[in-house]
């Protein structure tokens, strides 16, 4: 056993030592045909893609024509060679190494991780285990100011270069200005991306809070050829279909392990509870820590359900997810209304158990981010035509009487009733001054 220190490199030399000393060389024979695992990728803007492979059989040389198993696009190999860790050109790759090669590929997109190189004389059968990768959390990204936009569309550009994952939709928003909806494989991924642009680019960017794509089966033969398949996929809850033209709605389900010690089970499994959590099981790995497996709606542990668990257990929880497929649930769509105008930003899908409580809260902390106007705000959650919660922004008032002192009543109720008409036109023609920063931390929940 080696004790080491990361922070002051102590014995780290002698923990490499015994990797190399107790590890096994993988077994592989240069003799079986070429096959080459992609592991990772990057974009150099004067060499184009750099593809990491790790090699499982045969042999690579520079010239070789080689294909993509999952694309079944042929390139030709103009240089490669080995990471230790910088890039060391060699003139050929054997098994059991792992390097990498650069062929001419334009996009990350062409060398997706877990795609199989083969060479195009020697066909052979793609390595198990691929697949393409999926954006399960997308959120709205918006520059901060609108002449800031040029910048941060080539920012986004070349960070996009060097991740395939992330998928870019134009979006427009009344309040934000124009942005793009961006696509992620996980809340790490989009917090990963978001610090990178402001880190490398110094980019300040809006980012609203995470929503996850569902699904509706239609029943209306007019929508069907429209979409052409009777399954859509919803990633902006703006473009929610009506209940009438849908057979059912899905969800999308993930299936997550909490490691923790036994002292914190009853907070944990009432916090899973309140997330429509099912438990799946539950094991004592040893003495003091229990394993949990809950099957999730992936829409209840996108924004805050990780801070809560680390919150109640001290820390000491640990929490992963994986794709389980999709689950019919009932949702709905629920807008915000600010006197009356529904706010689109603020739009979200929820499940009808959970509208009220929703509802509530998010007009609960609008009344507390939006600034008092000199009309009255009502802020409203609806369900169609349907009002669930509201809350009411009292308005400025302005002592209009102050300059009466003393005199006929009628004077004072005639300056009293000539305000009142003052603020109803106001509230009638005025807009409402939403703070930006109001859009995440609305739709932010805390559980009791």
């Amino acid at each position: 056993m080696h004790q080491i220190s990361a922070k002051h490199g102590t014995n780290v030399e002698q923990v490499l030592q015994a990797v190399v000393n107790r590890i096994p060389p993988p077994v592989a024979s240069t003799n079986d045909p070429f096959k080459a695992l992609v592991f990772d990728s990057n974009f150099d803007h004067y060499r184009g893609v750099v593809a990491n492979i790790a090699v499982f059989g045969g042999r690579i040389k520079k010239g070789d024509k080689i294909v993509s198993a999952h694309l079944n696009k042929t390139y030709e190999v103009n240089e490669l060679g080995l990471l230790r860790p910088d890039e060391h050109p060699t003139q050929k790759l054997f098994a059991g190494q792992v390097g990498y090669i650069i062929a001419g590929m334009k996009d990350v997109k062409e060398a997706q991780i877990g795609d199989t190189l083969y060479l195009k004389e020697q066909p052979v059968e793609a390595l198990p285990g691929f697949k393409p990768a999926k954006a399960m959390v997308f959120a709205g990204m918006y520059p901060m100011d609108q002449s800031e936009y040029p910048s941060l569309r080539s920012a986004i550009e070349r960070l996009t270069l060097n991740d395939s994952s992330v998928t870019v939709q134009r979006d427009s928003s009344l309040a934000l200005g124009a942005g793009w909806r961006l696509g992620f494989l996980g809340l790490l991924h989009m917090e990963v991306f978001n610090q990178r642009l402001e880190q490398e680019y110094n980019a300040s960017v809006i980012v609203t809070a995470p929503t996850v794509p569902c699904k509706a089966v239609l029943s209306s033969a007019k929508l069907i050829k429209q979409h052409g398949s009777e399954e859509i996929t919803i990633v902006n809850p703006a473009q929610f279909p009506d209940r009438s033209v849908v057979s059912e709605y899905l969800e999308p389900m993930v299936l997550g392990t909490i490691l923790a010690p036994d002292t914190f089970i009853g907070k944990i499994m009432s916090l899973c509870s309140s997330r429509r959590a099912v438990q799946k099981n539950l094991v004592y790995i040893d003495d003091q820590r229990v394993m949990m497996k809950y099957l999730f709606p992936l829409n209840e542990i996108v924004v805050d359900f990780y801070d809560l668990l680390k919150s109640l257990s001290s820390g000491y929880a640990s929490f992963d997810y994986e794709n389980a497929g999709f689950q019919t649930a009932d949702l709905i769509k629920m807008d915000i209304l600010l006197n009356g105008r529904p706010v689109e930003e603020l739009t979200t899908i929820v499940h009808r158990d959970r509208a009220y409580s929703t509802g509530k809260a998010m007009c609960e902390r609008l009344k507390d981010s939006i600034p008092r106007q000199m009309f009255e705000i009502a802020v409203q959650a609806a369900i169609g035509n349907k009002v669930i919660a509201r809350e009411t922004i009292k308005a400025y008032r302005k002592d209009v009487l102050a300059k009466c002192y003393g005199g006929d009543i009628t004077r004072k109720l005639k300056l009293l009733k000539k305000q009142a008409e003052g603020k109803k036109k106001m509230r009638r023609i005025g807009n409402v001054d939403v703070p930006k920063d109001a859009f995440i931390s609305v739709l932010k929940r805390k559980d009791k």
